[in-house]
């Protein structure tokens, strides 16, 4: 509870900084929604000139697309600075983190706030909230939970995938390409039905690379399609589930590649 608290008090005071500038708020946030808004318009394109995708119609690919991109937001906005990991690491920044009386990955997570990553939010938010209009789901209280655990549990596992990956960085000093290259998977194939891929993609998305977990499994069972999957409805029942346990293992990873971190100084 203290360590949340700091981060909290950390990150608010980054805001308050950040608030300063509000033209470059506005200018940051909207940039940050255009970028996500060109990839919509390419799945609709898409799915337009087709009439569907593996049988999902446009509605439904829109809501995946949403609930792609809400999970993303999601993770992106609170762990934005691990993308500058390899600049920390290399210039010797991470040893004020190893004096200081605070979890190392708070402080790297706290050392900026991003701003052009809450375009992914605010536009994943309203396109979810859109599309939960135009698709043909019966939103009990149990399925709106299970929307809000899903939207959580998919950005664990993309935040899980991205903190296993930056954990190398204390090994091989730079895995920020690697890392760039992964995101891209998310992002392009994500928004699309996993049935539309090879057997051979459809078990690297959901094994090697759980991309499946974070919108497809759960658009799944809200639009009540877990007949189509290649693997047990369960898998698509808990993927909230995975993405706790995925972020838990990837952290406790993480924290054990800290002692291969060699100071510039040495």
């Amino acid at each position: 509870m203290r360590t949340f608290k700091l981060y909290a008090a950390l990150v608010g005071a980054g805001l308050r900084g950040e608030a300063q500038y509000r033209g470059n708020l506005l200018v940051m946030l909207v940039a940050g929604m255009a970028y996500q808004g060109i990839g919509l318009a390419f799945v609709w394109v898409v799915v337009d000139r087709f009439g569907a995708i593996g049988g999902w119609t446009l509605g439904e690919v829109f809501f995946l697309y949403a609930l792609r991109l809400t999970a993303h937001g999601l993770w992106v906005v609170p762990f934005s600075q691990l993308n500058q990991l390899d600049l920390v690491v290399r210039e010797g920044e991470f040893d004020r983190y190893l004096v200081r009386p605070l979890n190392p990955l708070v402080q790297v997570l706290t050392r900026r706030v991003g701003l052009m990553q809450a375009g992914d939010l605010v536009g994943g938010l309203l396109l979810l909230a859109y599309a939960t209009t135009i698709v043909d789901v019966d939103w009990s209280p149990g399925a709106v939970g299970f929307l809000l655990l899903a939207v959580v549990g998919g950005a664990l596992v993309e935040v899980a995938v991205q903190l296993g990956l930056s954990g190398l960085t204390f090994r091989l000093l730079s895995t920020r390409m690697l890392r760039i290259q992964v995101d891209s998977v998310f992002g392009t194939f994500g928004n699309y039905p996993l049935k539309i891929f090879p057997s051979v993609a459809r078990f690297l998305f959901t094994i090697v690379l759980p991309m499946a977990f974070v919108a497809y499994f759960p658009a799944s069972v809200l639009l009540d399609r877990t007949g189509e999957l290649a693997v047990p409805s369960w898998f698509a029942y808990g993927s909230p589930l995975v993405g706790a346990a995925l972020f838990t293992l990837a952290y406790l990873f993480w924290s054990r590649q800290t002692s291969h971190y060699t100071s510039s100084g040495h």
